[in-house]
């Protein structure tokens, strides 16, 4: 009798802590497990503004799915583009561009989320992320090639243009990164003799009529203090109208003439959901409290991509947030439902109380809530390096991280760029690959032919 196919789609912090679970829990006689990945490592996504603002190496935060000798998970390297459920099959697109098919019996779809965007003029084309590791790099060589831009530029309104900088999102990702990256160019113009710091302006923009609501008014407002001594402008009640090569156009109706756009207003669901044809809640697949997907025997799905109850709140219908520490908890959980399963046991559901939430804005500066005590400034700050260092997955992750902070620290950094992409404009699409994913009915087609070509 062959052993059960269990295939994890996606090595994020939910996909990761399932596979290294099972892999403990199951002998090798019981199932064979395999992830599927584009990448052979784990992104520690919490850490991408200090690599995008050069306080981190890339390498630090991408933790390696093959470092450990004890692994026996097969590892795929491509993207999920499609779900044949019927099939039970997983379209896969390979880093060759080529199309196969991966078999399952049991499937977990851990594929996380994707920058959420809008259909504003100009957005797709002129817009950065920061939600994957080569968006952190990018958006570092593109601010210090304004610095240089601007330096040796004789003009005065093009040199004004390229200084000033607009960060959309007003969430934890965008106040990190608008907090990070202004400590960037506030330390580089230093080394640029012939810029004024008067010109150099950091917007941090956002719809939502406070900073980070999860924190509270009073950590809001210490988060909103800071940003402002800094001298980054705060616009809140306010979004992006319309943005081109030269300028932003806000909704309240200023013009910033501008060559950056960085936008982390907010996640969705990955695309891959879409292709199931399944009940979704706001994007995100709908599961039961133990992450089954009802209606679909042998999936389960968790994380950002999946709406999991939350038995800890009593508003009816509340699900997780797609948070670091509810995936982890969520990916042991699920590998534990997985052995129990195979092994004909009962299942569990999934109950997490949030621990609570840390912002690092750079320096000496943060805000932080761990189990409800709020916290600012380099209390805060030391909480939130403190829970991001133990949170990583291995010791080697650990070593390069806490010894680019001292060295950081120290002797600060030298503003290199290293061309990445340089001739390339680096939006959205050139970096989450969002228009890669099939219809229901194009999956369908594709495992169709490629079954038969196969037979």
């Amino acid at each position: 009798m062959s052993r059960p196919r269990i295939l994890v789609v996606g090595a994020g912090f939910a996909g990761v802590g399932c596979v290294r679970r099972l892999e403990r829990r199951l002998t090798p006689r019981e199932a064979a497990i395999s992830l599927l990945s584009p990448f052979s490592y784990q992104l520690y996504l919490p850490l991408l503004p200090q690599v995008a603002s050069g306080v981190l190496s890339p390498q630090s935060v991408a933790l390696s799915l093959r470092r450990s000798e004890k692994h026996r998970t097969r590892i795929i390297p491509g993207g999920a583009i499609g779900i044949d459920t019927e099939a039970r099959v997983c379209v896969v697109r390979t880093l060759s561009g080529e199309t196969e098919i991966e078999p399952y019996d049991h499937l977990v779809l851990a594929p996380g989320s994707v920058t959420r965007s809008f259909d504003i003029p100009g957005l797709a084309d002129h817009a950065r992320g920061m939600k994957t590791l080569a968006e952190a790099v990018y958006i570092r060589d593109h601010v210090i090639a304004q610095l240089d831009l601007a330096d040796a530029s004789q003009d005065e309104a093009e040199r004004a243009a390229r200084l000033q900088f607009v960060v959309v999102g007003g969430g934890y990702a965008g106040t990190e990164t608008a907090a990070c990256l202004q400590l960037l160019t506030h330390n580089a113009v230093k080394r640029y003799p012939r810029l004024d710091p008067k010109l150099i302006r950091w917007h941090l923009v956002d719809i939502a009529p406070t900073l980070m609501p999860e924190l509270g008014p009073k950590l809001g407002g210490a988060a909103m203090e800071i940003l402002r001594r800094r001298g980054i402008e705060v616009s809140l009640g306010v979004s992006v109208a319309s943005v081109d090569d030269e300028n932003v156009t806000l909704t309240d109706g200023r013009v910033l003439p501008s060559r950056t756009l960085i936008w982390t207003a907010g996640v969705a669901a990955s695309p891959l959901i879409g292709t199931l044809g399944a009940e979704t809640l706001r994007g995100r697949l709908v599961v039961g409290a133990d992450m089954v997907v009802p209606g679909l025997p042998g999936v389960y799905a968790l994380g950002d991509a999946a709406a999991v109850p939350d038995l800890t709140k009593s508003e009816e219908g509340a699900i997780c947030p797609p948070t670091a520490q509810h995936a982890m908890r969520q990916g042991k959980l699920l590998a534990d439902n997985l052995v129990a399963t195979l092994r004909g046991e009962p299942t569990r559901p999934y109950v997490h109380k949030d621990l609570g939430l840390v912002v690092d804005l750079g320096g000496l500066d943060g805000v932080s809530k761990p189990l409800g005590i709020e916290m600012h400034g380099m209390p805060a700050q030391a909480v939130a390096r403190g829970y991001h260092w133990t949170a990583l997955r291995t010791n080697v992750a650990k070593t390069r991280v806490m010894t680019n902070w001292l060295l950081n620290a120290v002797a600060g950094d030298d503003y290199v760029r290293t061309g990445f992409l340089a001739s390339k404009a680096g939006t959205l699409r050139d970096f989450e690959y969002t228009d890669a994913y099939l219809t229901p009915e194009q999956v369908r087609e594709h495992t169709a032919s490629l079954r038969a070509a196969s037979s």
